[in-house]
């Protein structure tokens, strides 16, 4: 099978990936069962491409030599992002601490980090492996991608969308999922418990306890 052909698989993939979301968090409201077919199919998509081509791994951004230069670039971003959330946050009076976050900061870098492997390798990686495109039209494709993802809240499409702005500017120039993985599950967690004042651990585990 030739790159192209991969790449319009993984793009019919990440499709019918995004259709899987609205339809069970949205319409089923089964949140973790989502999540752990999300992990399971594309867990083993990984394993059987890295078997085809070890060399696969850092084309997608999974690499550790450029780890600091890009956590250099992302931090500030990520501070401003903290502070922008807690003040938003206060003025909204949606400020929700709980012990619950910290399971959330735990868990939720890893599947941050599976949402920039589909968003950031296989969409904007794939547009870019094409060269048909420019970076600002792939920039601005996965940000509204990304936005659209969190439909129907206004709040989180707005703030998906400005963190991916940056985020896709950052993977096209260093390729580094880790750093963008970590930082989206952390700011994500925040977000949730400042902003929007909702509670992610009861949404996704809150059914294993009912």
């Amino acid at each position: 099978m030739s790159s192209i052909n991969f790449q319009k698989v993984e793009t019919i993939a990440v499709i019918i990936t995004a259709l899987g979301k609205f339809l069970f968090y949205d319409i089923l409201d089964q949140r973790l069962v989502f999540i752990l077919l999300m992990f399971t199919f594309w867990g083993s998509y990984v394993f059987w491409r890295i078997r085809k081509s070890p060399d696969v791994l850092r084309e997608w951004g999974f690499r550790r030599d450029n780890f600091q230069i890009v956590l250099k670039k992302v931090l500030p971003f990520g501070i401003l992002a903290i502070l922008a959330c807690f003040i938003i946050g206060f003025f909204r009076d949606t400020i929700n601490p709980h012990w619950h976050i910290i399971p959330i900061l735990l868990a939720y870098p890893i599947f941050g980090t599976l949402q920039q492997f589909l968003l950031m390798s296989l969409v904007a990686g794939n547009m870019q492996a094409q060269k048909k495109y420019s970076n600002e039209v792939i920039i601005l494709t996965t940000s509204a991608l990304f936005g659209l993802l969190h439909y129907p809240y206004g709040w989180l499409i707005i703030g998906t969308f400005i963190l991916s702005l940056f985020y896709t500017y950052i993977f096209l120039k260093h390729r580094n999922l880790y750093v963008l993985g970590i930082f989206h599950g952390w700011l994500g967690a925040v977000f949730y418990y400042t902003v929007v004042n909702k509670d992610p651990f009861v949404e996704v585990f809150g059914p294993l306890f009912n």
